[in-house]
């Protein structure tokens, strides 16, 4: 990956602290658009933010790379966050939340605090594992990306139709209206018409699938001392109990709260809870 790489990213918001977003798998900086114009909003608790959208490499509107690997992510993420001039507060989610605990860790200078969303700092197994039933939190990416690449997109005529293909591997229709907001229809090469494809790298990211549910060392001794707040759905199993001390030994100001029926999604199944939650640390951490 190059270390010139240089992220998409967008921003909604002209004044006040700088909050940046950090997408999970298969995700884009838009998904947090609705999350990100409420905090730019000023409320009677604070002034409005800017918020920064980004798309990680072989997402969105980012460049494609030759590799998945969360520390050149978060380095990439960490040239961006450099050129703002000013400490940020970075939320990441699922896969964004590794990539930010990693720049948190490797890079704590940038950042003001840190919001992790629904992930760990551990390995996660490819099925099962993480609780008493082997079946409950079996890892559905392979499947949802092994289905988008099944999709006939020379033969596409909808997205009603992409939809319907990816029903029986991804039948949450959440889930399901999160993975097509990467299909796009675009002009040909050539003036040939308007063809369809995935702005997801998904050879890629199905090849190296194994390194994204692991979690890199972090430097000797490296630990991220500023206000952390771990934002989890009481429904996932994405952290459990048994992940609460190495938390608080990378992250010692960390606070976990559990969102009430919310699963992995948490910001989407649970967005003015959420919402809530993210800005009252701002409060906390702005003051």
């Amino acid at each position: 990956m190059s270390a010139e790489l240089e992220l998409a990213t967008r921003t909604v918001g002209e004044e006040g602290p700088r909050v940046v977003f950090v997408h999970g798998l298969f995700g884009q900086g838009r998904n947090w658009t609705t999350v990100a114009r409420r905090l730019a909003d000023p409320t009677s608790d604070g002034p409005g933010h800017r918020v920064t959208l980004v798309d990680l490499p072989n997402h969105g509107h980012s460049p494609w790379t030759d590799r998945v690997d969360y520390v050149d992510m978060a380095g990439a993420v960490a040239d961006l966050l450099e050129g703002f001039g000013e400490p940020v507060t970075l939320v990441g989610h699922s896969m964004g939340g590794k990539v930010a605990m990693q720049l948190a860790l490797r890079r704590p200078e940038l950042l003001r605090g840190l919001v992790v969303v629904d992930i760990s700092p551990s390995v996660y197994p490819e099925t099962g594992g993480r609780t008493d039933d082997p079946d409950e939190d079996a890892s559905p990416f392979a499947a949802f990306i092994a289905a988008m690449q099944a999709v006939d997109l020379e033969g596409l005529t909808t997205r009603e139709d992409a939809d319907a293909a990816l029903r029986t591997a991804v039948p949450s229709d959440m889930v399901r209206a999160f993975l097509l907001q990467s299909l796009v229809r675009e002009n040909a090469a050539g003036g040939a018409g308007r063809s369809w494809r995935w702005r997801l790298n998904l050879e890629l990211l199905g090849r190296d699938l194994g390194v994204l549910r692991g979690f890199p060392d972090p430097p000797p001794g490296a630990v991220f001392e500023g206000p952390t707040l771990w934002i989890a759905g009481a429904d996932s199993t994405y952290v459990l109990d048994e992940d609460r001390p190495r938390m608080e030994e990378l992250f010692p100001l960390v606070r976990l709260v559990r969102v009430k029926n919310a699963g992995h999604w948490v910001h989407s199944e649970a967005p003015e809870v959420f919402t809530e939650a993210v800005r009252r640390f701002l409060v906390q951490v702005e003051r």
